[in-house]
């Protein structure tokens, strides 16, 4: 039967704006309101009216009760899709949803939770392509912790035509925990609040849920007990009906009084079954007589007298509380004895670990040790099913029932960590390291603590407990070894260099020992990107060994990977092309598991690494995914690291507004978040924006910061570290600064030769003829900046090589060899505006004395071309995401542009115009 909604006109109108809106995108509303006041009922007809019009609908409804399996009302949301879509997922996440629906076991590597995040969106995005998507959760409060992850997660990153529809329950007395339903556009997310209906229209309701009317003086009497509230509404009047005509002076006077009698008028033996079903999660007939020792029929016997009473409803082999008050009143309304035997009798015949595990815990005053065992490996279970959340709530259920030791305190905050609540794990931490005396134990609390203080940016305070852990770690070879790798990085982002390397040069000799391939890797990779961060080269040979033993399902940040720190080197060493393709394959993968703000990590480097080797229309796109990323993550340090790459592509773009508005914003979520290290590449930006605007002492006031840790560590001046010297000396050249440059230029030299870094080479020479020209030796300074060009010739840069012809051509100028002068900065100009750099190509058509050219209004940008050339091709939206690493929804933005400036409305279209163009 239709679910009919009376007297509902702004909320069923909220429903038809949510159902209109996902056009425009993801919509999102808030159905809340009291128990009983009607929620359900508005929700039900929301799902009826999306399938009308031609919704794909996934909905779950979450139950009230402690003995929920994790990832359950993820399970009930993705139980309907085909097994189809479910077999186009990637690897990772198509093991984290089969692991969601219990169709994959635990064999095989742990799941991460971010991967059965990734694939519920990827569900949804390609359900989505197909026709709009509609999520409905009734009772949004009660989702198990896995699932509020995810769905949580999923709001914020879905991009296609969906359409959330959440009830929650308000209230003084009720649980309130509401998983983040936002938005990208907090516009899209709306609320609207349920009150109490009138007389008539309550009338209504019970005419057509009791099945008779009801006189003016007994509605009216009615509506003053019940307040409008349409459920108690109705169980009044079955109160009335059943008790005859006493039943109106004895009408009970609040809401849990009258599901307490409602309860108190079953017989015990129906109480019992009842019992049965509220202790499930996912009550079924066969369950419940497995629960009573009692044959399937004569349950259903019982279960059915309940159902005619209004209590609960049967649908196939389920049964379901017709509300969740009548679930909560059967459970409360029960003797804790009997409540423990009954969770007693649900775990022996319980099957899933998980569940048998927490019926156990429920039904123990104090934990023994199957109880407690029962829950340590229901815990390590859920860990490996992605749903770390679920495996702290069940070591809490341990520690609570008298298992509370360190271990398990240890265990609990790493599964906390795990699950993105590092305030929890911090403060689980550092009481457990307060209660412990210095010993092992103690260090392996800390050396997790130190890793919380990483993950805020902490690194002082990182340094602080790593050392100390690293004094009570004792012989534990492998705890020594993580905890010295761990602090190396939080020593070097602190700024003590030499402490840093120190302590990488331990965690080798350890990890040597320990003989283990995982940690020897890590130790491996860490001491070559330090080595070359102090200016001593690539130890090509530990990288390579790093690279070999490195264990890729590793559940380890980012910055600790081997094959992210081998991509990082290849790309600072001039090896960009090998770079490109690494960073590419892992960036594929962060996109495959869900890695979220790992992928922010990759993405800095992505771009870097392109703007090298001068492909600004893949650096463009990475941008305009990167943004829409950090929007949908929300938090500083995403934002600081897309604002710092708008800043970068703005800067050489020559949108000098845009690059400083980015700029600033990016320093100031620096500030926030303290993304010291990071940080070199936002000023290094702003100095380079300065430059090419030829505003020499803003320049130098900009990199100031920078020269000073150059003057700290002066065989520092690899690519990471030094980016920001050549326009150091090209200021300090330009305001006649020429002595303060010359060590500067020196430097690049002297590490150049010593270390045969062809960027250092290069851009060292190109300096070096700089000060020359303006000492006046034209002739020695044309010779030198031949030597920076032949340099050039070893280093894909493009945008550099530009810069160091411009050079060229003046030093030829002033040479007074104005053909060769003039052959150079042409080929120069040629550069630039290939490279779309327009503050340099207006420098070389300034040289070359030509006026400035104007790109047409109508012309594609370099990155809207790629996209449109591909289009034009055939490729869908998703394989041209797949192809371009970014977001679908990057790619529909970039073909809306190019649909307006071409004035075109289709592919086909589109297709024509490239056809012709390539004519």
């Amino acid at each position: 039967m239709p679910t009919r909604v009376v007297s509902r006109r702004a909320e069923s109108a909220a429903i038809e704006n949510l159902l209109a809106s996902v056009s425009s995108g993801p919509s999102a509303l808030t159905v809340e309101g009291e128990a009983g006041i009607g929620k359900t009922t508005l929700w039900l007809a929301a799902l009826e009216r999306a399938r009308e019009l031609g919704f794909r609908v996934l909905s779950t409804r979450a139950a009230p009760t402690e003995s929920a399996l994790a990832y359950s009302s993820l399970a009930g949301l993705l139980e309907a899709v085909d097994e189809a879509v479910l077999a186009d997922l990637p690897p990772p996440q198509r093991l984290a949803v089969g692991r969601v629906l219990s169709r994959v076991g635990v064999d095989g590597p742990v799941t991460d939770q971010r991967a059965a995040a990734a694939g519920f969106v990827s569900v949804v995005e390609r359900l989505a392509e197909a026709s709009p998507v509609f999520v409905g959760i009734d009772d949004l409060q009660w989702l198990d912790s896995p699932s509020a992850l995810v769905v949580s997660s999923a709001a914020r990153r879905l991009t296609g035509p969906v359409a959330f529809l959440a009830t929650v329950r308000t209230g003084p007395n009720n649980h309130h925990f509401e998983p983040g339903l936002e938005l990208r556009r907090p516009d899209a997310l709306n609320r609207i609040r349920v009150g109490p209906l009138s007389v008539g229209a309550l009338h209504a309701v019970l005419t057509e849920r009791v099945g008779r009317s009801f006189s003016r003086p007994k509605m009216t009497r009615i509506f003053d007990v019940s307040g409008g509230n349409p459920f108690y509404a109705i169980e009044i009047a079955r109160s009335m009906d059943e008790q005859g005509a006493d039943g109106e002076a004895s009408l009970p006077t609040s809401l849990a009084a009258l599901v307490r009698a409602r309860i108190g008028a079953l017989s015990v033996s129906a109480r019992e079954v009842l019992l049965a079903a509220a202790c499930l999660a996912d009550p079924t007939v066969e369950a419940i007589a497995q629960a009573n020792n009692a044959d399937a029929e004569r349950i259903l016997a019982v279960l059915e007298d309940a159902e005619n009473k209004g209590i609960v409803e049967i649908r196939g082999h389920r049964v379901r509380f017709s509300h969740p008050l009548l679930t909560r009143g059967v459970y409360s309304d029960t003797t804790a004895a009997r409540r423990r035997a009954m969770h007693r009798r649900l775990a022996a015949v319980a099957e899933e670990p998980e569940l048998k595990a927490r019926h156990l815990a429920l039904a123990a005053a104090t934990g023994d040790q199957h109880t407690l065992s029962a829950l340590d490996t229901a815990a390590e279970l859920a860990r490996k099913r992605g749903a770390p959340a679920a495996a702290a709530e069940l070591l809490g259920l341990a520690i609570g029932l008298g298992g509370d030791t360190p271990q398990r305190r240890i265990r609990s905050a790493a599964y906390h960590f795990n699950a993105g609540d590092t305030e929890r794990a911090r403060v689980l931490l550092l009481d457990t390291i307060e209660r412990l005396e210095p010993a092992t134990l103690r260090a392996e609390a800390s050396s997790l603590l130190g890793f919380v203080h990483l993950f805020d940016d902490g690194f002082a305070e990182a340094v602080d407990v790593l050392t100390r852990a690293l004094d009570e770690a004792g012989g534990d070879l492998a705890l020594r070894t993580r905890l010295l790798i761990t602090l190396s990085y939080a020593r070097y982002n602190a700024g003590r260099f030499g402490a840093a390397t120190g302590s990488i040069e331990d965690a080798v000799a350890h990890a040597e020992r320990l003989g283990q391939p995982h940690p020897l890797s890590q130790a491996l990779s860490m001491r070559a990107t330090l080595w070359f961060l102090r200016g001593d080269g690539l130890d090509t040979a530990s990288l390579a060994r790093a690279v070999d033993l490195d264990d890729q399902d590793a559940d380890i940040p980012m910055a600790f990977r081997p094959r992210m720190q081998n991509a990082m080197l290849l790309g600072w060493t001039g090896q960009l092309d090998r770079a490109h393709h690494e960073l590419a394959s892992i960036r594929r993968r962060c996109m495959e598991r869900g890695e979220e703000n790992e992928l922010m990590f990759v993405a800095v480097h992505t771009v870097l690494v392109a703007i090298w080797r001068g492909n600004f229309t893949d650096a463009a796109l990475i941008a305009e995914d990167t943004m829409e990323r950090a929007l949908q993550l929300g938090g500083d340090v995403p934002m600081f690291v897309a604002m710092t790459i708008r800043a970068a592509l703005a800067a050489y773009a020559g949108q000098e507004n845009q690059a400083r508005r980015a700029t600033s914003e990016a320093l100031a979520a620096s500030q926030r978040c303290s993304a010291s290290l990071l940080v070199v590449w936002t000023i290094t930006t702003l100095g380079f924006l300065e430059v090419s605007l030829g505003n020499y002492d803003a320049a130098l006031g900009a990199v100031a910061p920078l020269l000073s840790n150059l003057d700290a560590a002066p065989r520092a001046t690899e690519i990471p570290a030094a980016s920001f010297v050549p326009d150091a000396v090209e200021s300090l050249v330009a305001l006649g600064r020429l002595a303060d440059a010359e060590p500067l230029v020196s430097l690049l030299e002297q590490n150049g030769a010593r270390l045969d870094r062809a960027w250092m080479l290069a851009v060292g020479a190109r300096c070096r003829a700089m000060l020359l020209a303006a000492y006046g030796d034209v002739d020695a300074a044309y010779e030198v900046v031949q030597t920076a060009m032949i340099h050039h010739a070893r280093l894909p840069m493009p945008f550099e090589r530009a810069r160091t012809q411009l050079l060229v051509g003046q030093i030829q100028r002033r040479q007074r060899k104005r053909e060769a002068a003039s052959a150079t900065l042409r080929e120069a100009l040629a550069a630039f505006e290939e490279l779309a750099t327009p503050l340099w190509a207006d420098r070389a058509r300034s040289e070359l004395k030509r006026a400035s050219g104007v790109r047409t209004q109508a012309e594609l940008t370099a990155s809207e071309q790629r996209v449109a050339e591909l289009a034009a091709s055939g490729v869908t939206n998703r394989e041209m995401a797949a192809v371009l690493f970014i977001s679908p929804k990057t790619v529909e933005a970039n073909l809306s542009r190019i649909y307006r400036k071409l004035n075109i409305r289709s592919r086909a279209e589109l297709g024509r115009i490239m056809e012709r163009a390539d004519g």
